[in-house]
């Protein structure tokens, strides 16, 4: 890979799709955002009018994704969840299914599959990823849900429950994660494709969640679910190789540099975590900043009161200092350099914790307003509570952070 060098400036096509991607945010999911929070339903007409644009596509990630300086990803996510978060996470979370057949699968399992991920402007289809179960939480060790292969038939035959599944039990296409060697934790899984009405697949509970209302989430039951041998992203041959290198270390006392390099794709990815974090707070600090110059209390702007103007000044800076970890972990995730003291978990912690913050600062400056669903804060406030939660807690990163910079094993 050619050397790219880390810059603060967006190139010329970078701003024109960061402004479509706002223009977007601001015509269509805003305007929207309370009625869905309020239905705790996926939006589909919204999915429908992204699509038409190209906004919802694989097309559209991938160009993203493949963004040599690495900010494509973080500003499309920052960007759309400006919008609103729960709208945003329905428009992406596909993205998560399509990435984990992309990461494992063959070029004839992508071509097939994703596709059918994404549907068309007529007829939108959402993918669900499923890899979270009720018991292991961030102890992806510990995952129950286990795939054994019918030898006679070539098929695998999947068992468990997944958890906090994005679209689970509604999507048309599911991407399981499953142990296939419980003996060797996180190195023993394996990933597959359920196609659509696959027998024995079946939504458990739907979650009625704090906040993210719009973005569908669900437990997901498999019960003697049989799909055939091809739906093993990857194939048996490449799986079985793998298989055997990881005993084979394992075997030698090479278990922690087996979790290291599992860890290290964590890292690469948290960074887009971070970056929905920083859309929610800068959007919360934006309402807060306009509120505060033109609500006026003794006869002039509640910004002149020195309260008011220094939270927001905290604010601010907080929201800028977490967009610049997010972007430079992201830049270093895409020019594969090695993250010597956790920065991907640096910038999601940071910006996790900065959304709760700053979305909470910017009730208490609205005051009575601020806590009613009449203005949007109150909805970004119970939103921002997600990031310190998913892809790995905001303790989770501590630990992860603490362990690199003393060197020890991360567990």
């Amino acid at each position: 890979m050619a050397e790219t060098e880390f810059t603060l400036d967006l190139n010329d096509d970078q701003k024109e799709v960061r402004d479509w991607l706002h223009g977007f945010a601001a015509d269509v999911i805003r305007p929207a955002a309370a009625e869905w929070d309020e239905r705790e339903e996926t939006p589909w007409p919204i999915l429908q009018e992204a699509a038409k644009i190209g906004l919802y596509s694989l097309d559209f990630y991938a160009q993203q994704y493949f963004d040599p300086t690495g900010l494509g990803i973080p500003m499309t996510m920052e960007e759309l969840f400006w919008g609103d978060a729960g709208i945003a996470l329905s428009i992406v979370g596909t993205g998560l299914a399509a990435v984990g057949v992309l990461a494992n699968g063959t070029d004839e399992q992508i071509g097939t599959w994703v596709p059918q991920m994404y549907g068309d402007a007529n007829d939108v289809k959402v993918a669900a990823f499923c890899s979270s179960e009720p018991d292991a939480g961030s102890d992806v060790a510990s995952m129950r849900t286990r795939a054994v292969y019918d030898e006679a038939k070539d098929e695998w035959v999947l068992n468990g429950t997944k958890t906090w599944a994005t679209n689970g039990g509604i999507a048309g296409v599911h991407v399981v994660v499953a142990s296939v060697d419980p003996e060797l934790g996180s190195k023993g899984h394996a990933s597959f494709i359920v196609p659509p009405n696959t027998p024995g697949l079946s939504q458990g509970q739907k979650f009625k969640k704090h906040g993210i209302r719009a973005s569908h989430t669900a437990e997901v039951v498999l019960e003697d679910v049989r799909v055939p041998g091809h739906c093993l992203l990857g194939g048996k041959d490449k799986l079985d190789e793998r298989l055997a290198r990881a005993r084979e270390r394992a075997r030698k006392g090479g278990g922690e540099r087996i979790k290291n390099a599992a860890m290290a794709t964590f890292e690469a990815s948290r960074p887009a975590v971070g970056a929905m974090a920083v859309g929610t707070a800068r959007a919360a600090y934006e309402v807060a900043l306009e509120y505060a110059k033109t609500r006026e209390q003794f006869g002039r702007p509640i910004i002149d009161n020195q309260g008011v103007a220094f939270q927001l000044a905290d604010m601010r800076t907080s929201v800028d200092a977490a967009r610049l970890l997010v972007w430079r972990a992201s830049w270093m995730g895409v020019t594969g350099r090695r993250f010597e003291s956790a920065e991907g978990s640096m910038s999601k912690l940071f910006a996790s914790e900065t959304a709760k913050k700053v979305t909470a600062q910017a009730i208490q400056i609205l005051g009575g307003n601020g806590y009613t669903r009449e203005y949007p804060v109150e909805r970004m406030h119970r939103d921002a509570a997600i990031y310190s939660i998913f892809e790995g807690t905001s303790e989770i990163q501590r630990l992860v952070i603490a362990r690199t910079l003393s060197g020890m094993p991360i567990r």
